[in-house]
């Protein structure tokens, strides 16, 4: 075995791969940093709440107001640099940083594809991207003629994690047996051309769009891996992905994922594109060809090794940590981030808080609006996480307004996948007393089947 793993580590390949799947990593963030300042959101998420949520253990982690833009431009600059292979560690170093910092801002925001984003960033420190077909070898004169294999395996592993494990969360009663929530989303689309007033109001689609959404994520990396389905994997991919992006409004993750699709195919593939590109950028590299390029062989590190190694363990347990708390995921949401669980559940609630003098013997309710922006005050009438943190804050706000001895109870009910509201928090539960962490929350009421 350990023979077979260091035959492995001390296998090469070509590094196309890596320098097509760097372009249009750094297309993709580029487009997709370029459309979130174009439609206002940061403004709106980032500069105009008083109040931003945050998550559990980086509550350290400060809002800098009008600042963000300066995030933004980093990201923004550093994709650019990512693209070219321009200065590429600093660059994807300063991407990883900025985007992350971004998104820890602001935890209304979640989604599954931003923590993507962060997760791949991250593994791309460690890896080659500019290897070939990068500013960096004209500068330095030099390209590598081979890559270890497991650089490229890692990207591969990393989209693997992803589709498997989204896979394996569809393998539940409301997703398979109940067709839930597609049944809920899906007859709203009836005004798409053709299939929205012919099939989307059927049962039947709705069940078959479930089943298959589950056996795509399941089977899809393996028909990737394998060289004779590859292709017919690869137009599913654009299919599915292109299909989900017509029905949902999910930005730019369909492209993304893509994109990284390309990863599977061979090197003869990736070379075929860069000749398309070099074909494209002719003008500039006939002015760079006096440069005399020399081959070099990148070798294996053995301490990015052992880091990804301890990176991959941490990416296939930290989707399992769930299995620590009874009851439905989808209600108490203990484990729910970070697991690659898409577009799983449909859910409302609707959250008040009651402030209680306990000098006074007095209580009034408190307006969310005063407080929270609309879209944060939705997120929060159903997480149970956002629900105490905002207790806290509101406890803090009023204790700072001169109420001594106060306790903060909410009242709040919510509604899973189509189910009738039922309460959600223990109203008897002081809030303020109750710290997060992560201990099973039993001040959440269990769902009533």
């Amino acid at each position: 075995m350990t023979t077979r793993v260091k035959q492995y580590i001390n296998s090469y390949t070509d590094p196309s791969p890596l320098a097509v799947f760097r372009i249009g990593f750094g297309l993709m963030m580029l487009f997709s940093i370029v459309r979130f300042w174009n439609k206002g959101w940061i403004e709106k998420i980032y500069i105009e709440p008083s109040f931003h949520f945050k998550y559990y253990g980086f509550e350290w982690i400060n809002s800098i107001g009008e600042g963000v833009y300066i995030l933004f431009i980093l990201c923004a600059l550093s994709a650019c640099f990512i693209t070219l292979g321009f200065k590429y560690r600093p660059a994807i170093i300063t991407f990883f940083l900025s985007f992350t910092y971004i998104e820890l801002l602001e935890k209304t925001v979640y989604l599954n594809h931003y923590y993507f984003i962060c997760v791949l960033s991250f593994l791309l420190i460690f890896l080659p991207l500019n290897s070939s077909f990068s500013l960096d070898n004209f500068i330095s004169k030099t390209k590598s003629i081979s890559v270890p294999r497991w650089t490229i395996d890692s990207i591969k592993l990393m989209l693997c994690i992803v589709y498997i494990y989204a896979g394996l969360a569809k393998i539940n009663s409301d997703w398979l047996i109940e067709a839930l929530p597609l049944k809920i989303w899906l007859p709203s689309k009836y005004d798409l051309p053709i299939i929205g007033e012919t099939f989307m109001q059927e049962n039947w689609v709705h069940f078959a769009m479930s089943w298959g959404g589950m056996l795509y994520d399941l089977l899809i990396p393996f028909l990737l891996l394998y060289k004779r389905t590859r292709t017919f994997a690869f137009l599913l991919v654009v299919f599915f992905h292109v299909f989900t992006r017509v029905l949902f409004p999910i930005g730019v993750f369909p492209y993304i994922m893509i994109i990284s699709a390309l990863i599977f195919f061979d090197a003869k593939f990736h070379k075929r594109i860069i000749n398309i590109l070099k074909i494209i950028i002719d003008p500039i590299r006939k002015k760079l060809s006096h440069i005399n390029i020399q081959n070099v062989k990148f070798n294996s590190n053995k301490k990015i090794i052992w880091v990804l190694t301890i990176f991959f363990i941490l990416q296939l347990t930290i989707p399992l940590r769930h299995l620590s708390y009874n009851g439905n995921i989808m209600w108490h949401e203990q484990g729910y981030r970070f697991s690659w669980r898409v577009m799983l559940m449909e859910k409302l609630g609707y959250t008040t808080f009651k402030i209680v003098d306990k000098d006074k013997n007095q209580f009034f309710y408190v307006q969310n609006e005063d407080f929270l922006t609309s879209y944060q005050e939705k997120q929060m009438s159903f997480q149970p996480d956002f629900i105490l943190e905002y207790a806290h804050f509101l406890g803090k706000h009023f204790k700072n307004q001169g109420y001594d001895d106060i306790a903060v109870y909410a009242d709040s009910y919510v509604s899973l996948n189509g189910r009738r509201n039922q309460r959600y928090i223990d109203p008897e539960i002081d809030l303020l007393e109750i710290k997060d962490s992560f201990e099973n929350k039993k001040w959440i009421l269990p769902l009533k089947k």
